[in-house]
């Protein structure tokens, strides 16, 4: 192979890898809206133009249980930045979670996904799933799971959305 044909295949690899990265990385997020443990609805769309982290959790889930007042500190650090967090929780009847945010309070909003339909929408798998969503409304990371020392990865990825 010439070496001009060799730079142009390259380039065209380069080029395919560069566009599938920018097409993943701006994954529209699937709208929704779901009633929220304060009475009213919340919808995505009414938070277009914040960096927003949905945490889908459940009172059953321990590591859902050890990151609850890390997201709590995360939201107060942040929110006047133009960040939200939104926990949503995956259980069919809240009662269960409603006794343990009274014992765990935070002041981000909770929605209730009483039929998974929000967890369908954002393929759910793993509790707890944290998905983080730029401003312009695009799905930018997903985290399954939590293990201690994953909420320094979070900061990074508030604050480098925060600065976009």
């Amino acid at each position: 192979m010439s070496l001009s044909k060799w730079i142009r295949t390259a380039a065209l690899c380069s080029a395919l890898v560069v566009s599938s990265l920018v097409s993943a990385s701006t994954t529209v997020a699937p709208t929704f809206t779901l009633p929220s443990r304060a009475g009213d609805n919340v919808s995505l769309e009414s938070l277009k133009g914040k960096v927003v982290m949905l945490n889908f959790w459940a009172s059953w889930c321990g590591p859902c249980r050890t990151e609850m007042p890390l997201l709590e500190q995360m939201h107060k650090r942040y929110s006047s930045l133009g960040f939200t967090m939104v926990g949503v929780n995956v259980e069919a009847n809240t009662a269960d979670a409603e006794r343990w945010l009274k014992d765990t309070p935070v002041s981000f909003p909770v929605l209730f996904d009483r039929e998974s339909k929000v967890s369908k929408l954002y393929d759910v798998s793993a509790m707890p799933s944290t998905v983080f969503i730029d401003r312009k409304g695009n799905v930018r990371y997903l985290h399954k799971g939590y293990k201690p020392g994953d909420e320094g990865e979070y900061l990074n990825q508030i604050r480098a959305l925060l600065k976009e």
